[in-house]
């Protein structure tokens, strides 16, 4: 019997591109295609997933695209790949970004092995995922039958699988109700769904979710306490307000919402991270503390929508084309804060002249709010919006950033009820 051997590591060589965009989502699409149309010779972008395309790939409800051209997810997702590749950037799947190799230099790993890629610019748009039960501390066995979002998406969507019979939704927001519909197409029924919250907070701009809400129950003030079964889901227990408690029967449970940041390239490359958002700190212009790096779409806010983050993609693309043309940085930025109710703002850094939109949520109900933009005690903008609801976008306007003083202190944004 011949020795046994350990064949050496196949090293390649580094490569160098001109924009390596890290995500295969809207986002991450947006800009290649973009900055490809732009004429950005080597635009390569990098995604684990088998298939490019991002979320949008296994949400088969409508909604996506435009109003007068509304698709599905996955219509949707074909369209933005199809034109990234149709301007020229190269998309590769399969592939993970696993550490830096330097200020704008990635180390990968794919079928074919490691490689580092050196690029000019690079753009992380690496999305958000859904915390599972394990990090919401929710107790109990450990039993087949309990989903995600978009694991619920994936397996229905993706892979054709039964998910069970009677399944309970924790959450009450439109991704919620999105998730109780992927359900009943699976031939499966929603017990209920279940918010900790007093309300529903889904906008049910959908006319299949505004049919959908009325035949499903809705427990608020309730929380799910523990999950039980052996093997297989057989029922989650839940606790009311009031102390009641009271034991749904199920095989399946969905937790929905509750999104963060898929932030490890991020934190590992040291970037600054915003404490509201837990993803990368950025200016309008998307620019993060690190030279060279940018990042876009739901890494910055999770979760908006698709189209927000294609427009960030776009946004972005022009960024970086300036960065390329030598523009200045860092730029000249100031911290740009909440106060509670408020849970984050995005952007999080503010320089003047920044002319995109801010996209904030709050974690309380506050009825008709005044919102308030302040620096060093100096009002900088006021106005009066409708009801802010949890997980519920708010949007505030650009046309104050030209009265930020660089040198002064952190800007403060605040909502109190009128």
């Amino acid at each position: 019997m011949p020795p046994f051997r350990i064949r050496p590591a196949v090293t390649r060589p580094a490569r160098e591109v001109d924009v390596l965009v890290v995500g295969a989502g809207p986002a991450g699409l947006a800009a290649a295609a973009r900055l490809a149309v732009a004429g950005v010779a080597r635009v390569e972008v990098l995604d684990r997933e088998q298939q490019a395309g991002g979320v949008p790939r296994h949400c088969h409800h409508g909604g996506f695209g435009t109003w007068t051209h509304p698709l599905t997810g996955p219509a949707y997702a074909r369209l933005v790949l199809a034109a990234a590749a149709r301007a020229g950037a190269v998309v590769r799947t399969g592939i993970t970004a696993l550490d830096w190799a330097g200020p704008s230099a990635l180390n990968t790993v794919g079928p074919q092995g490691p490689e580092t890629i050196h690029a000019a610019a690079v753009v992380l748009a690496t999305g958000a995922r859904e915390r599972p039960r394990a990090a919401r501390l929710v107790p109990g066995t450990r039993p087949n039958g309990v989903y995600t979002t978009g694991e619920l998406q994936q397996a229905v969507h993706l892979h054709g699988q039964r998910i069970g019979t009677r399944a309970v939704v924790v959450g009450a927001e439109d991704v919620s109700y999105a998730a109780a519909d992927t359900v009943r197409e699976a031939g499966a029924q929603v017990v209920a769904m279940v918010t900790e919250l007093d309300r529903s907070q889904t906008t049910v701009a959908r006319t299949h979710n505004a049919r959908l809400r009325h035949r499903i129950p809705l427990l608020t003030d309730t929380t799910v306490t523990e999950l039980l079964g052996h093997g297989r889901l057989s029922g989650v227990r839940v606790r009311h307000r009031d102390g009641r408690t009271v034991q749904l029967v199920c095989d399946a449970v969905v937790f929905t919402g509750d999104f963060v940041p898929d932030h490890e390239l991020a934190r590992r490359g040291c970037l600054e991270l915003d404490p509201g958002t837990r993803g990368p700190a950025v200016d309008g212009a998307l620019h993060t503390s690190r030279p060279g790096v940018f990042a876009a779409g739901s890494l910055l806010h999770p979760v908006e929508s698709a189209a927000t983050a294609t427009r960030e993609g776009v946004r972005v693309a022009a960024a970086v084309l300036e960065s390329l043309a030598g523009a200045e940085w860092p730029r000249h930025t100031v911290r740009l804060l909440v106060e509670p109710p408020l849970r984050w703002i995005a952007p999080n850094r503010v320089a003047p002249g920044d002319d995109h939109p801010y996209v904030l949520r709050a974690s309380a109900l506050v009825n008709r709010p005044v919102l308030q933009v302040v620096q060093d005690g100096r009002l900088l903008h006021k106005e009066w919006l409708g009801t802010a609801v949890p997980n519920r976008t708010l949007t505030l306007m650009a046309e104050w950033t030209g009265l930020v003083d660089v040198t002064g202190g952190p800007v403060r944004v605040t909502l109190t009820e009128r």
